[in-house]
């Protein structure tokens, strides 16, 4: 039988513990402020975690670096269009990336106030996604836009403000046209409703597309030495786009650490971790992966960076 009087052991006092008193919760207090609710969470796990990707993205703002924000289309889809507005008007983000379903929900919104049709209900008698409007003057702006040498993002902003569409002002497209902020757009051809139209452009939309990655490759640039990006809610375009124009920046001869990373989505997934988070920040800079709906967690990150710039 063993004998546990041989049993090797040490004082508590001696060991290191990685939780504190110090980095606990306050206790709630009725009319706290925002600023005070931040400084209530505990300084352990992702609440740390938030506070440091808070912090990064005004160093990034006063450094003048870029604070890329990626998306999927459900972020626009969930009403966020005016917290990211308001980001862009303050001169935080300076770069957008949307998929292509992006571009048609925001459109929609500036054109009708309204979005998202019930695809289960019309893809049983064929008109899912056959809207006219929408295909035809996303469709047309590319084609005028993408003539001229633009991209996607600025061909559909430039048309909404240019059509002064009714609800113009809550357009994520329009207002960084308005600031001259870039966006850029990137499609998968066949997975957006407006290529099943004869208006659609296949190879207009994939040369605008390609001139927004050119675009993007030239943000990414601008990330060295304190720059951010966030990716809320796309799990596989938008990471492997990132990837590959991450790649390429540095193949071109920019350095490119020393920045933050940073994905908030609702679950844990392959390729928003590894190429966006972990990959990229190896050889320099922070990587961070926040779960939570981006209907809370937006607008949470956004009014934490408002309240400290």
């Amino acid at each position: 039988m063993i004998d546990l009087k041989k049993v090797k052991r040490y004082s508590i006092k001696s060991r290191l513990s990685k939780v504190k008193k110090g980095d606990f919760a306050l206790i709630p207090e009725k009319s706290r402020s925002f600023c005070g609710f931040m400084n209530a969470l505990p300084d352990i796990l992702k609440a740390r975690d938030l506070r440091q990707v808070t912090a990064d993205i005004v160093s990034a703002k006063k450094k003048k670096r870029s604070v890329i924000f990626m998306c999927g289309a459900h972020v626009i889809k969930c009403g966020l269009n005016p917290v990211l507005i308001e980001l862009i008007r303050r001169r935080v983000i300076n770069c957008i990336c949307l998929n292509g379903a992006g571009i048609i929900h925001d459109f929609e919104i500036a054109f009708q106030g309204k979005t998202s049709e019930d695809v289960a209900a019309n893809l049983k008698d064929g008109s899912f996604g056959m809207g006219r409007e929408t295909a035809d003057l996303i469709n047309q702006a590319v084609k005028d836009g993408v003539g001229e040498g633009l991209g996607l993002g600025v061909s559909v902003g430039r048309m909404i403000r240019e059509e002064n569409l009714p609800h113009k002002k809550l357009s994520l497209l329009y207002n960084a046209y308005k600031y001259n902020v870039p966006v850029c757009v990137f499609v998968g051809i066949g997975t957006d409703i407006i290529h099943q139209h004869p208006s659609f452009d296949a190879a207009a939309t994939a040369e605008g597309s390609l001139c927004d990655f050119h675009t993007l490759v030239e943000r990414i640039a601008l990330l060295n030495q304190g720059g951010v990006v966030l990716n809320f809610g796309s799990a596989v375009l938008l990471p492997e786009v990132f990837l590959k124009a991450f790649n390429l920046a540095r193949n071109l001869g920019s350095k490119v650490k020393d920045f933050t990373a940073a994905t908030f989505d609702m679950l844990y997934q392959y390729r928003p971790a590894q190429n966006v988070v972990s990959r990229p920040t190896e050889q320099g800079g922070r990587g961070y992966y926040i779960i939570g709906h981006h209907e809370i967690m937006l607008p949470l990150l956004a009014q934490a960076v408002i309240e400290k710039i």
